[in-house]
């Protein structure tokens, strides 16, 4: 029976071969001549919404046919799985000329003749980073103007089948498909394909990738620009190489393009800030053994005759400050002079950086023909949602038009829901913070009472003190609870933003953006703000300590300061979140889509077709390319905000970014559908975002270097308490200690065991000793460093932010040859334009035209002389 069943498989797709020699793996219809610009794809499913899907899709494609696009259907009986049906649509010539006018696209008008940029003489060094130049400049550069049907002529139309590149036909038909009616429903008029989506009346609606992506299409007419995209870009051992970003553009479309452009310059900036920093931190490094703090600290004869007091009420012991001798060690790695020196070049780095991109920016615009492109032409359009769910219309006073409207008590509802859902979703995150410093708090005598008292950990207990275990094992919960409230607040943000209605695209990008980067910058950044600048600073002294919800002591600063521990959770969160960005941007997806390709995995090519192999893909999405900005602006974040901290934080930063261009490259081309192309003249949204970044950032650094390292308190000892003159750090350590007398413990706080019977104990602290008469309270010194902190702060905000706004004052955000590229083209596409309206008034005037007149004709070319004058 089974081999009967293999034999009538084997004759039901042998049929299928012979019924079409076309291999399936073509791009075009069954002619072998129309191209397929965009797929639609459903599933049969008898229920009772069957019969409503199924007038829906007659009506759709019956007024997509209205709209001049051609259609072809293959039949479930020719898909892989026997249940997909596929809709393969084609924009013919008239539709495409048509709608370029409508969507105002530029084409060719004549070959570019502006000689190209002068070759840089370190352009032979860098041979081996180029790709090919047919790589890198698939076409050529022309001069360009907005398409009219009425124009035509004066277009470099050789071929109407290939003038329009594939990413404007599918941007064309998709334009057509979003705004496609489909009939009535509850009174209502209904349209868009993302509706017809949502609703499962169609299951996919995606443009072809042009081939495979690890081998070259048999048919001559494909240009394989996704198999090139592999083999140079997408590959991970291609990544020292630069990016084909004119090819990109090309084939995903300018939005794509432009964000593999500032990502890829980003990484660039990322060297020089990488390279300072492992230098600052090699400087900590080879100073170690030079560090009197931790030497006072390590030896036998000051560390180890200090007894610290206890680190915990009742079950802590008193403990020797050398003990802690490892950590003050390495704390040195990043509390050091190079700290205050690297936290300053950050100032400078970022604002270099922001300028360079603005110039960059401005190339890209010109070179992609973005000069005049306005985001009304495309982000300021109405979303079709907004036209479907709004019913009320009122005449806009520019066009005189009846245009749908939100009602403003409608709109006041909706943001104030809005409102308060961001806000619970901030205070959830707070509360999880809180929850996590009460961990903290709870835990860290459990940890210290298990290291005096355990053996086996005596070994490690210099390197791993109670106060790092606790940072350790908190930064791992915290970064657990950032994940999960990561993933259930996109959710949430997604479904408020739809509830708002916004009225464009942009609006909607711009209030997803901001709702996404609030919840995000609370939920990474809250626990480094709190290590930062809250920990060690409010907790009281020995009899007098400090208790959150009067329950829990609040936890110190190890006594080499808190910036090690800052570190830690820099380094947790920030390396955490990249290596499961990774995990998530492209094993998921493989593993999805390997999931779903099983079954065709032994099937011929030719039963195998291109617009099913795109199916078995993932989707992009319209959000895809927001969600790699997020995630690359909270990285800016995290080397910017923290870098006084961290200074290796840009060289891991440098790693993953290179990874990642092409991780994010690589899951582009082969495990997504293609997208659908846009336009896009910047970043958006998020320039501004990395410019109010840049502007905290000095401000947290200067804190960061005044109040959590210990560099400010060093140098006041150093100038104004030191007592040895050849060795003026010495002595620092006894000094930075305050003494308490046990005797003046309360019972709540006093150690249960004191076996060595000590008489004092030593705190983290500038207060007057027992036997002074403004005992326990703070000494001059105090005052003096919190002094030297506040102005040091003071200065060096003040130094960096005139530096910064100087180089940005210096630095003109467009190149001087680009404007002058830009001048010279739109003189000559006046030009071009001009020198063609008077030859058509000339050939009017010669076949007799009464309405072309001699004035006409006089002030036609009075125009091209007043263009050629200005």
């Amino acid at each position: 029976r089974q081999s009967g069943r293999r034999y009538n498989l084997f004759l039901k797709r042998r049929l299928r071969i012979d019924k079409r020699h076309q291999s399936k793996d073509s791009i075009f219809f069954r002619d072998g001549v129309r191209r397929i610009d965009f797929v639609l794809s459903y599933v049969d499913d008898l229920n009772k919404e069957w019969e409503k899907k199924l007038e829906r899709r007659k009506e759709f494609e019956s007024n997509l046919q209205k709209a001049g696009l051609e259609l072809e259907t293959e039949d479930k009986k020719e898909s892989e799985d026997g249940k997909i049906y596929f809709v393969k649509i084609h924009a013919p010539w008239e539709v495409l000329i048509t709608y370029a006018e409508v969507l105002n696209i530029k084409v060719p008008i004549k070959e570019n003749d502006i000689p190209s940029m002068v070759e840089n003489p370190l352009d032979c060094m860098l041979a081996p980073l180029r790709l090919p130049e047919k790589v890198m400049h698939p076409e050529p550069d022309y001069f360009t103007a907005p398409f009219s049907k009425e124009k035509q002529e004066l277009y470099l139309i050789n071929d109407e089948s290939t003038f329009f590149s594939p990413s404007m036909r599918n941007r064309i038909v998709n334009y057509i498909l979003t705004r496609c009616p489909y009939g009535t429903e509850e009174g209502k008029k209904k349209f868009g394909i993302k509706r017809l989506l949502n609703n499962g009346t169609y299951s996919a609606a995606y443009p072809l990738h042009d081939c495979q992506y690890w081998k070259k299409a048999n048919d001559p007419n494909c240009d394989n620009e996704r198999y090139t995209l592999y083999m140079e870009w997408a590959r991970f051992l291609r990544f020292y190489k630069e990016q084909p970003l004119d090819l990109i553009r090309k084939y995903y479309g300018e939005k794509i393009g432009i964000y593999f452009a500032w990502l890829g310059f980003y990484t660039e900036m990322l060297f020089l800030a990488a390279v300072v920093g492992l230098i600052c931190f090699l400087y900590g490094l080879f100073t170690m053994d030079e560090n009197m703090s931790s030497k006072e600290i390590c030896d036998p004869a000051i560390g180890g005759e200090i007894i610290m007091c206890p680190l915990c009420d009742r079950e802590c012991e008193y403990w020797r400050l050398n003990t802690t001798c490892e950590s003050s060690e390495y704390s040195h790695l990043f509390d050091n002079v190079a700290t205050l020196f690297f936290a300053i070049f950050m100032g400078i780095w970022v604002t270099l950086f922001l300028e360079f991109w603005k110039r960059r920016q401005a190339r890209l615009k010109y070179e992609w023909d973005l000069v005049d492109f306005e985001e009304e032409q495309q982000q300021l359009q109405l979303r079709p949602e907004y036209e479907a769910k709004c019913t009320q219309k009122k005449k806009n006073p520019v066009t005189q038009e009846m245009e749908p409207y939100l009602p403003v008590t409608s709109q006041a509802v909706r943001f104030c829901i809005s409102g308060t859902t961001v806000l619970f979703w901030v205070s959830l995150i707070i509360a999880s913070m809180i929850a996590v410093i009460v961990y903290r708090l709870a835990v860290y005598a459990a940890f210290a009472s298990l290291m005096e008292n355990t053996q086996t950990l005596q070994p490690i207990s210099g390197l791993l003190t109670p106060q790092l275990a606790t940072s350790v094992t908190a930064s791992c919960l915290n970064f657990v609870i950032i994940m999960i409230l990561n993933f259930l607040y996109e959710r949430i943000a997604i479904w408020i933003t739809d509830m708002e209605i916004p009225r464009t695209h942009m609006e909607y990008e711009n209030r997803l953006t901001m709702k996404m980067f609030l919840f995000q910058f609370v939920n990474y950044y809250s626990s480094c703000f709190y290590v930062a600048f809250f920990k060690g600073k409010f907790v009281g002294y020995p009899g007098a300590y400090t208790y959150m919800f009067n329950r829990w002591r609040n936890e110190e600063c190890d006594p080499a300061g808190c910036l090690i521990e800052l570190t830690t959770q820099l380094t947790i969160v920030m390396a955490g979140k990249q290596i499961w960005g990774n995990i998530q941007e492209a094993i998921v997806p493989w593993i999805c889509n390997w999931w779903g390709r099983r079954k065709a995995r032994n099937n011929p090519e030719n039963l195998y077709s291109r617009w099913e192999q795109d199916h078995d893909l993932q989707t992009f999405g319209a959000l895809g390319l927001f969600y790699e900005y997020l995630e690359m602006v909270i990285q800016f974040g995290f080397i910017t905000l923290f870098v006084a901290s961290f200074p290796l934080a840009p060289l891991l930063a440098l790693m993953n970014n290179i990874l990642e261009i092409r991780v994010d490259s690589w899951k582009l081309t082969t495990q997504y559908r293609r997208p659908v192309a846009a336009k896009a003249h910047s970043i958006g949204v998020w320039q501004e975002i990395l410019n109010g970044m840049a502007i905290l950032s000095v401000v947290t650094n200067a804190f960061i270097v005044a109040f959590t390292s210990d560099m400010i308190p060093r140098l006041v000892y150093y100038y104004a308490y030191s007592v040895n003159d050849n060795s003026p750090m010495s002595g620092y350590i006894n000094n930075s200690l305050s003494v308490f007398q046990i005797s003046d413990f309360p019972d709540r706080n006093k150690p249960k065991l004191n076996p060595e019977n000590f008489v004092i104990c030593r705190y983290r602290d500038y207060r007057y000793p027992p036997d002074h008469e403004r005992r326990y309270l703070h000494t001059m010194q105090f005052w003096h460093i919190l002094a030297a902190k506040l102005a040091f702060i003071i200065i060096m905000e003040h130094v960096v932010f005139i530096v910064k706004f100087f180089v940005a004052w210096m630095i003109p955000d467009v190149p001087a040859d680009v404007k002058a590229k830009i001048k010279r083209e739109k003189y000559l596409t006046q030009k071009i334009l001009h020198e063609y309206e008077l030859e058509k008034l000339k050939e009017r005037l010669c076949q007799g035209d009464k309405r072309a007149t001699k004035k006409e004709f006089i002030a036609t070319e009075g125009r091209m002389e007043l263009s050629r004058a200005m």
